[in-house]
Formats: C-alpha cells, sequence, structure tokens
C-alpha cells in the first residue's frame, strides 16, 4: 500500500466484498488512489455467506449468457472485459461449462478475487462492521448490497429520508454428482448449444411424465415454508428470483413453462418419448461434483426440500451440499436519491453501487460498482467524469436506475435491449441464403437477430470511444 499518498485521494469502500465493491476498488486503485475496502464478514455474519471470502457468489454461479452479439447479457460481459474488469477476468480464468452460458467455480473464483485485491499495493482490506461514515472520509461507496446489515440500514435511512423498497431472495439447492442416477437423467444443452468451454452436454436433466409432474406439485404446494419474522411479513418478492413454490402456486402448468420446461431437449434414454417436464442441473465447480438446481430457489423447510426434491426421477437418492434457503434484500429508489455519476443528491461525496442501487444480477452489480470507482476516482482527481453512452450496456444501466426508471413503481431490473434506445433497422424483408424472402416464423425469427445485432453492433461501435475518454490520470504516488 503507498502509505505517502494524499489523504485527499483516499477512497473507502463499505461492503468492498461483494462483486460490486470488490471492482470498485480495484478500478480505483487502478488509477492511483489509495483505497480501503471495509468488508464486515467474518466479525458480522450474513444470513447467505458461508466462507470469508470476497465476490462469494452466494445465488447462481452463472453469470448468464455469454453471447455478446444477441443477447443484452453478453453484450455486458464484451463491455467490461474491455474495461479490465477483475470481476470478469477472474470469471474467464475459472469458468466451467454452461452451454451458452457463463459458469464459473464458486471457490476459485472467490479467491481470485481475493487473492487480487489482498495483493494490488493500494488496496487496503479491513474486516469490521461499518454503522456510521465518519466525517472526515474524502469520498465513500456503499456497496452492501442487498445484505446491508441493520445498524448501517437505518444509517442509510436517516441519510437518504426516503423508504427503502425490499424483497425477499431465495436460493437453489446443490446436489453431489455423485448421488444422481444417470441410468434416468442424461446429459445435454438445450438445442445442443455449445457455449463457452462447453460441448452441447454441460447440463444434467431430470425427466417428468405427467403423472410424475403433477405428484412433484402436489407435494410441493402441501410442503410447510420457512417461517417469517415479523418485520418481514409485508416485504414482496423480485420476481426474477421467485422461489418455486410460489411459481407453482400460481398455477399446475406455471413451472413446466418456466424452469421445467422441456423445449430443446430429448430423453437419451427414451429418444422417442417427449418428457412432460425437465429439471435441470448445472455445474456448480469445476471438478463436477457439485450441481445446482436451476431455476429452483425456494423457502421450503429443510426436511421438506429433501422430500420433495428427492420426488424427482433421477434424484432419488440425491444428497445435498447445501439445501436452499431465503434472505431479505434492500435497495434504494435510486431515481429519487442517486445523480447521474451515483452520488447521493444530498451528499455528494457518497456514491452507492450494486444491487443496492436496484439492478439484479452478478454482471450488472459489477458494472455499476466499475462505474462507481472509476466515477469516485475521476472526482478525486478533478478530472472529468465522462457517462457512458445510453446506447451501451453500462450506459443503459446507469441511465435506467438514475434518470429513465419510473420512481413510483422501482423495482430491481436485470440488463436487456428494453432499457437501450431503439436502433434503426432495416425495412426490407429478410431473405434466406438463395435471396428467397423469409415467410411465417421464421421471418419473424430473422428479424429478432437482425435487431439484437443492431443493438449490440451498435454498442461496440459506441463503447470504445468512451472507454478512450474516460481514461483517468494516475494519482501522483
Amino acid at each position: 500500500m503507498c502509505d505517502a499518498m494524499s489523504d485527499t485521494h483516499k477512497l473507502h469502500i463499505i461492503g468492498g466484498g461483494g462483486l460490486a465493491g470488490s471492482e470498485a476498488a480495484w478500478q480505483a486503485a487502478n488509477a492511483g488512489l489509495r483505497v480501503v475496502l471495509h468488508e464486515m464478514r467474518p466479525v458480522r455474519k450474513t444470513d447467505a455467506h458461508v466462507t470469508q471470502s470476497l465476490a462469494e457468489l452466494v445465488c447462481s454461479n452463472s453469470f448468464r449468457s455469454d453471447d455478446a452479439e444477441t443477447n443484452a447479457v453478453g453484450l455486458l460481459h464484451a463491455e467490461l472485459r474491455d474495461a479490465n474488469s477483475l470481476i470478469m477476468k477472474c470469471a474467464d480464468t475459472h469458468q466451467i461449462p454452461a452451454g451458452a452460458a457463463l459458469a464459473v467455480d464458486r471457490e476459485g473464483f472467490a479467491e481470485a478475487v481475493t487473492a487480487a485485491l489482498e495483493a494490488h499495493a493500494n488496496i487496503e482490506i479491513q474486516r469490521e462492521e461499518i454503522s456510521e461514515i465518519p466525517a472526515d472520509w474524502a469520498r465513500t461507496i456503499i456497496a452492501t448490497g442487498p445484505l446491508t446489515a441493520p445498524a448501517l440500514s437505518q444509517t442509510l435511512a436517516n441519510m437518504t429520508g426516503k423508504d427503502r423498497l425490499a424483497f425477499f431472495d431465495a436460493i437453489a439447492p446443490i446436489i453431489y454428482h455423485d448421488s444422481i442416477n444417470m441410468d434416468i437423467c442424461w446429459s445435454q444443452s438445450r438445442y445442443d448449444k455449445i457455449g463457452p468451454g462447453g460441448n452441447g452436454k454441460d447440463y444434467i436433466n431430470c425427466p417428468m411424465d405427467e403423472a410424475q409432474y403433477n405428484r412433484f406439485i402436489d407435494a410441493l404446494l402441501e410442503s410447510e415454508t420457512a417461517d417469517f419474522k415479523e418485520w418481514e411479513t409485508d416485504t414482496p418478492y423480485f420476481n426474477g428470483c421467485l422461489p418455486i413454490e410460489v411459481m407453482a402456486a400460481r398455477g399446475r402448468e406455471t413451472l413446466r413453462h418456466g424452469p421445467m420446461k422441456p423445449r430443446g431437449l430429448t430423453n437419451a434414454h427414451q429418444p422417442d418419448i417427449k418428457p412432460y417436464a425437465v429439471v435441470q442441473l448445472r455445474q456448480d465447480n469445476a471438478l463436477g461434483t457439485l450441481f445446482n438446481m436451476v431455476g429452483f430457489q425456494t423457502k421450503l423447510k429443510y426436511g421438506n426440500q429433501t422430500d420433495v426434491f428427492r420426488l424427482i426421477p433421477g434424484l432419488e437418492e440425491a444428497r445435498f451440499a447445501r439445501l436452499g434457503g431465503l434472505h431479505r434484500n434492500t435497495f434504494l429508489n435510486s431515481p429519487t436519491l442517486l445523480a447521474g455519476d451515483l452520488s447521493l443528491k444530498t451528499r455528494p461525496d457518497i456514491r452507492f453501487a450494486g444491487q443496492i442501487t436496484g439492478v439484479e444480477g452478478y454482471v450488472e452489480s459489477t458494472a455499476i460498482g466499475l462505474l462507481a470507482g472509476r466515477f469516485a476516482a475521476a472526482d478525486l482527481l478533478q478530472a472529468p467524469m465522462v457517462p457512458p453512452p445510453p446506447t451501451t450496456a453500462f450506459g443503459a444501466l446507469l441511465a435506467h436506475i438514475t434518470v429513465n426508471a419510473e420512481a413510483a413503481t422501482f423495482q430491481p431490473m436485470n440488463m436487456n435491449f428494453g432499457l437501450m434506445p431503439p436502433p434503426e433497422t432495416s425495412s426490407e424483408a429478410p431473405r434466406d441464403d438463395n435471396g428467397k424472402k423469409l415467410r411465417g416464423k421464421a421471418r419473424m425469427h430473422a428479424r429478432k437477430v437482425n435487431r439484437q445485432h443492431a443493438y449490440t453492433s451498435r454498442a461496440r461501435a459506441d463503447f470504445a470511444p468512451w472507454l478512450t475518454a474516460s481514461d483517468l490520470p494516475r494519482a501522483a504516488e
């Protein structure tokens, strides 16, 4: 650490142990700032974390689609890589097969992020809980995420003068691979799609016929769920991460058209019989010894989880490395509270990053952390703060949480093309390789792909100039 560096260039990051805080620290430290990263674990535990590592992934191990040409999340991956993201660098190093998605070995990924931050000369890591923000801190980034401790939550409530919104987030179970019956299950990615590090067989699929599916739904609906604490009873769920039993309660067919849809899958043991429903398991570590249940977030009581999930064909003898769980998430009403540089409108010396700003997802949190780190560095270095264009994934996310979202109905948001200004696309009818005009579903699909390419190609063209324009001078050491 550069002790001689002026305290006027010191940046404090509260909740630096998450993805957003870790990324913010990396970006600011690389600009030459002295960064103090405050992480309360293991001094104070959370309801979801189990290790002391920074950047521990507590829900899924998937960063979702890595397709930068037709997928908005994949586009965000590409922009993060271009911006020298520590999180993406470690994710790429520790990726494991997951079809078209980017999934990581949880432990290897978290250990790599921790090691990089511990080794950085400009970063000091302090394991302590922060409940108040000292008046003499030059600049602060709050990246405590959805698991903000009660004392700091109260401080933030007093500081903002606004009611915070809250929702429940549920965690999916993880199963030992050697307890899965592969005489019933088979390995296949949906539509045999080959993704980074994969081979088209990156998921284990558990088939159900109609009778098995109905028996499973009955058991799911009849099972006991975890009790709510008094202060949790009126907290809504986030629709992007609903517990499986909540989805099932919305209709018997909901799961079969959601996480248990059978489309794009052929049972290798019975290729002539189409499954009525399919439960997918995705590799969770580099060794391939652990698999998580895709889309099976749950708040069922532990005993009920083992009984219900062992009704799934192929999982009759399943052993669980981790059962599902439930924790409360909190986030700011950012459109009313945050300026375009992620600073609090009433306290410009304080910025927010990650899920607490109302973005949802690992890469979305990382991107906002990257921007907060760069904005804070520009602020301290008295350099221009150049916002990313709204035509880029970075710019679209930033604009959504600070300007574009409707404050009265503000909810956490994943990256999607709907956050970006519509691109210009050709009105000419798409044609096949022989020059013949496409019709019906083929025409609709071609137009969809063309529109996706228009979003991503425009974003890639606009991102590079912004990256150059937003380069920061290094603080004197």
